[in-house]
């Protein structure tokens, strides 16, 4: 086969498609001479797009999937790896060394190292919900309980909330081996406390900024929803395919009324701990790249940005941490 003065053997495009084939990219029709090669739906959970691109129409302007996609979570996710093997080999090299370096730490290291993580964390989490803590001002305040000038009180409360969350799940990891709605409920509980928004799962409509993608509205459809999120979480054998479902498809579900985003980041750090993988702090994330990656998959369920947030900050992680 020839293209612009390139040359592929057979046994070439064989390998090509079966790696694609194997990587969830294309799908085999056929048997034998009749077999036809097309490209699988999961593809479009993991094109590259590009944000800068996608996002230069304004919200009015873009052609999006606007309402629940039930199909993502019964006949995609749930059969689909959604990382590639070489995304996975980044991974899981950090993810050696991250047990290689915490294997020399003493208790009270780790619980050091640990705790800089759970502040850096509890900032970010609540910067990308609009806070205005510093992060020198968040550390003053998680350590020393003092508050900042000219800030306001449901922001204290805010970060403070993160830090007791961080806090139970970096002591109970074994609760969330296994992912269940309740245990969803038991973090979004520790997180709202004292800012007046309600803990239990929604039974009305949920507006989100930014998008005309609009979350299921009734509440058994949603804890439905909730419960094919579990199922596909724990039947996936990969840690981290575990962690970034979690992430993202809480954050799509929208359960509560408020608080679904600091939600999804915890109990997904939750599920990293109770593998003994390493937790996310996504310090170096900016929050506007951040809510652009999580609404392309809302509005056209598409993972690439968001994974590749996720390499990222696991990495930063590892390096930065530990």
């Amino acid at each position: 086969m020839t293209n612009a003065g390139i040359i592929a053997s057979y046994a070439t495009i064989k390998r090509l498609l079966q790696s694609m084939t194997t990587e969830g990219l294309l799908e085999i029709i056929g048997k034998g001479k009749s077999t036809k090669y097309a490209v699988s739906p999961v593809y479009e959970l993991i094109e590259p797009i590009s944000v800068d691109t996608y996002f230069k129409n304004e919200i009015d302007e873009r052609k999006i999937i606007n309402s629940f996609n039930y199909n993502i979570f019964k006949n995609l996710l749930s059969a689909k790896n959604i990382f590639s093997n070489s995304e996975l080999g980044i991974l899981e090299k950090f993810h050696v060394t991250f047990k290689n370096r915490i294997a020399k730490l003493s208790k009270n290291e780790l619980k050091k190292d640990l705790e800089r993580l759970a502040i850096d964390l509890s900032w970010k989490s609540s910067q990308i919900e609009g806070n205005t803590y510093s992060l020198l001002e968040t550390e003053r305040l998680l350590k020393e309980k003092e508050t900042a000038e000219g800030k306001t009180q449901e922001e204290a409360f805010m970060l403070l909330n993160h830090k007791e969350a961080i806090d139970f799940i970096i002591q109970h990891p074994d609760y969330f081996f296994t992912l269940t709605i309740s245990n969803i409920e038991d973090i979004h509980k520790v997180l709202v406390q004292q800012l007046d928004i309600d803990i239990n799962v929604r039974n009305k409509k949920v507006g989100i900024s930014g998008t005309n993608y609009k979350p299921l509205d009734n509440q058994f459809q949603i804890k439905e929803a909730m419960t094919s999120m579990c199922e596909i979480v724990n039947q996936k054998e990969n840690v981290f395919e575990k962690a970034l479902l979690t992430l993202i498809l809480l954050s799509y579900i929208q359960p509560f009324m408020d608080g679904n985003k600091r939600t999804s980041r915890i109990v997904s750090n939750a599920v990293l701990l109770s593998y003994g993988y390493c937790p996310l702090s996504y310090r170096t994330v900016n929050s506007i790249d951040y809510k652009k990656a999580m609404l392309l998959f809302y509005e056209q369920n598409n993972l690439s940005a968001f994974k590749n947030i996720f390499i990222g900050q696991y990495q930063f992680a590892v390096e930065n941490y530990f």
